[in-house]
């Protein structure tokens, strides 16, 4: 994972580095040899601004811009969507225009299975806190179309039995919520009618494990 993110920092169009108004960071932090080091635009984000009076906002944008050239610093508020208008304009105008490596009218190059996972994952990002959604990753195994609906068995690993017990929750409540935004979401992708299962699996330690994490993508 770590590798993947290193890499950004040598083929990314346009960094984006998001902190907060609370956030803090050591003066030796590699981050900034990192930023340093990138060959693209850097953003600074400071988010929550929405807590914070403008007066200590100001005085927060001056202590980032004394310790780091930024190409431009954006006080934003994502709760409220201060801001935040500008900023997309901002990064649309600083992309670079590439080539075209795919016909106009394909949307993706990915298969059915990764949107299926992306949108179990971000059901789990939504309704889980502390570590819960780091330690999990989503394998749809069985994935079956027909005329008018799409049946859908997927399968959410944690790396803890008790991990498993709260993704599960009271009853199955938590894990029904999450079957359900998932359906919704994926009927509107697809156009069809879904019927998905979950099931939840105790894969210990799989983000240690390089043979796991090459089976998830993360390994080339």
């Amino acid at each position: 994972m770590n590798r993947f993110v290193d890499g950004t920092f040598k083929d990314g169009d346009l960094m984006l580095f998001m902190t907060d108004m609370t956030e803090t960071y050591e003066a030796d932090d590699p981050i900034f040899e990192k930023l340093k080091n990138a060959d693209a635009p850097v953003f600074l984000l400071i988010n929550k601004t929405d807590l914070a009076k403008p007066e200590e906002v100001l005085r927060l944008i001056q202590k980032w811009d004394n310790r780091f050239k930024f190409n431009e610093i954006f006080p934003i508020s994502a709760l409220k969507k201060h801001n935040t208008d500008r900023l997309f304009d901002l990064i649309l105008k600083n992309m670079p225009e590439g080539p075209v490596y795919y016909p106009k009218d394909q949307l993706t190059d990915k298969p059915e299975r990764f949107f299926i996972n992306e949108t179990i994952r971000e059901k789990i990002l939504m309704h889980y806190k502390k570590e819960i959604p780091y330690a999990v990753e989503v394998d749809t195994e069985e994935f079956f179309e027909e005329e008018e609906i799409i049946r859908i068995r997927s399968v959410i690993m944690v790396e803890r039995e008790t991990q498993k017990g709260i993704i599960i929750g009271h009853k199955g409540s938590a894990l029904k919520r999450v079957g359900v935004e998932a359906r919704k979401d994926l009927e509107k992708f697809f156009g069809k009618q879904i019927h998905i299962e979950l099931y939840v699996k105790v894969n210990k330690n799989w983000r240690s494990n390089q043979n796991q994490l090459k089976r998830f993508g993360y390994n080339n």
